[in-house]
């Protein structure tokens, strides 16, 4: 049994207190005699006894209303719920050379951004039980959502990742350092980042490396992924006319720095060369970072108040009946 509103029983004494202290400044009846031989050798009578004791029956009544206010409660059923649920801070890539248009999206060329947006989107509604955020990085870190479980609230504010939004440049360690800040408070088992990139780090005060370390020593493992094809791949400028014309350039990404921050976490380095292979990656991590927790789903309990207000009820009701009846006082 436990009571939902235990502090009240603190009460009881008060009332106890309460109950002697007005008892104690009661006048007792009395008759005037001209001399107490007359009563000498008399004992006290029943009605007498019982208009003593009414004092116990309003002391009860007093206790019973405080227990039921208590809300006694009996546990009759408890669920334990086996789920699946770790801290997720997704940290995406905006710099311009994001713009590349190597990727497909349903059928037609689209830039690395849109296809990471569009996978990303399936990899939020995917998950159940994590609590996911999302950091933007160009040339500095930008923190788009802190960790959520409102997945809707997540995918709108992932529409709100352009290119451009940040001043360009690609700090790599700029961006992991603020998806560490996300989680290193946090109180869940398992803590990943998931980071993105399709180039190198040139931009941001802290080094990849060094933000690894710290990761390792948060206990937070860094996937990390770099987004593009191998080689050249077209990238979209104006030209005198203002129309869109596409330009072969080639990007490098630092795969080696990639695959040391993910060593030194003790996660992996992913390659993406299109949308389908960037989509099995995130398919992969998901498989990767199941973490099973138990948690409460629901407790049943009995309220038992009404065991205790019935009785005070019935007790405040005799002692009403007694007062005015069989044990009424004559002033």
């Amino acid at each position: 049994m436990q009571f939902q509103n235990p502090w009240i029983l603190i009460l009881i004494p008060v009332a106890i207190a309460l109950t002697l202290f007005s008892k104690k400044g009661e006048r007792n009846p009395t008759f005037r005699f001209s001399t107490g031989s007359l009563l000498a050798g008399l004992d006290q009578t029943f009605k007498i006894r019982l208009y003593k004791g009414l004092f116990i029956l309003r002391l009860a009544v007093l206790v019973l209303i405080i227990m039921a206010l208590s809300r006694p409660q009996l546990l009759i059923e408890e669920s334990w719920i086996e789920t699946e649920g770790i801290d997720i801070v997704l940290a995406i890539d905006t710099s311009t050379s994001m713009l590349a248009e190597d990727f497909k999206l349903k059928g037609e060329r689209g830039n690395r951004l849109e296809a990471v947006k569009y996978v990303v989107k399936d990899f939020i509604q995917n998950r159940s039980s994590d609590r996911i955020g999302i950091v933007a990085f160009a040339s500095a870190a930008y923190s788009i959502s802190p960790l959520t479980l409102d997945y809707g609230w997540l995918i709108q504010n992932l529409e709100r990742v352009k290119i451009g939004m940040i001043e360009d440049g690609t700090a790599i360690g700029s961006g992991l350092s603020s998806a560490l800040n996300r989680l290193r408070d946090t109180e869940a088992k398992g803590k990943v980042v998931i980071l993105l990139t399709d180039g190198r780090n040139n931009a941001g005060k802290i080094l990849p490396i060094t933000a690894a370390e710290a990761a390792g020593a948060l206990n937070i493992k860094v996937y990390t992924i770099g987004a593009g094809t191998k080689g050249k791949a077209p990238y979209p400028a104006k030209d005198f006319f203002g129309n869109t014309v596409y330009r072969q350039v080639r990007i490098d990404i630092d795969e080696e720095t990639l695959k040391r921050i993910a060593e030194k976490t003790g996660a992996r380095y992913f390659r993406a060369t299109d949308t389908e292979s960037l989509k099995s990656i995130y398919d992969e991590i998901d498989k990767l970072e199941k973490t099973a927790i138990e948690e409460k789903g629901y407790t049943e309990y009995r309220e038992l108040f009404h065991y205790f207000l019935i009785p005070a009820l019935m007790f405040l009701m005799t002692e009403i009946v007694l007062r005015n009846t069989i044990l009424r006082r004559i002033p």
